[in-house]
């Protein structure tokens, strides 16, 4: 799909190698964005995220970095159609990333892959697979960026999404928030969003299912994003 369009804006993603999917879409609704002034988006790809987070959160600043040149142009595009073209998008590698100013807050669908088979496509094997942004280096790079008090908030699958927490629990980041998320009722945990804090604070745990027994999108999934998609 060359395109996708919201209730607000329009993700423009021919060039991309990693499109729109439903963990963009729930991470980006999902992301607590209480008390945030400044965002940082961490491999932004098409720019859903940034995108997401100034329709829910106008005044938010916001800076979006993108290691791929292609992805970095639908980036762009996606921004300047948009209402929230003050977006500023940096096209480099974070570990790159020269701070301008420090973050309330720093969200990220970030790769995963770390020991499986890669694919043909060196782009998308980029934008997949962590040698190109390890869990250990984006947990330095929140570090070297954050606020006090700041925040970082992430979406992996579920074996990723433990180990990620764990490494982030030796650099003494804490869980603020986490949420295990099924397909179905039936189905197994598949993905953990979870948001970590440089502050102390009790952990807020939390379920969703995607879709009902019926394969209709649930109850939940519609109340959580229904001000994006266009037919919700």
């Amino acid at each position: 799909m060359a395109s996708f369009a919201f209730k607000q804006f329009k993700i423009d993603q021919k060039r991309a190698a990693m499109k729109v999917s439903t963990d963009g879409i729930m991470f980006g609704a999902w992301v607590s964005l209480t008390k945030a002034q400044s965002l940082l988006d961490v491999g932004t790809g098409t720019g859903l995220l940034s995108l997401m987070a100034k329709q829910r959160a106008p005044e938010l600043s916001v800076i979006a970095i993108e290691i791929d040149d292609q992805a970095a142009l639908d980036a762009k595009d996606n921004f300047d159609a948009s209402p929230w073209s003050d977006i500023d998008l940096v096209q480099l590698a974070v570990q790159q990333f020269k701070a301008p100013q420090q973050f309330d807050l720093v969200i990220s669908n970030p790769p995963y892959f770390q020991s499986s088979l890669k694919g043909e496509n060196a782009r998308r094997n980029v934008a997949r697979h962590t040698d190109s942004l390890s869990f250990e280096e984006l947990i330095a790079t929140f570090l070297r960026v954050a606020k006090p008090c700041a925040r970082l908030a992430v979406i992996l699958p579920l074996e990723e999404g433990r180990a990620f927490i764990s490494l982030a629990e030796q650099q003494s980041l804490h869980l603020a928030r986490v949420c295990e998320v099924r397909t179905t009722p039936n189905k197994a945990v598949t993905r953990l969003m979870f948001e970590l804090s440089t502050n102390l604070s009790d952990t807020y745990q939390e379920t969703l299912c995607i879709y009902n027994e019926r394969g209709e999108y649930s109850q939940e999934y519609i109340t959580l994003c229904k001000a994006f998609y266009l037919k919700m």
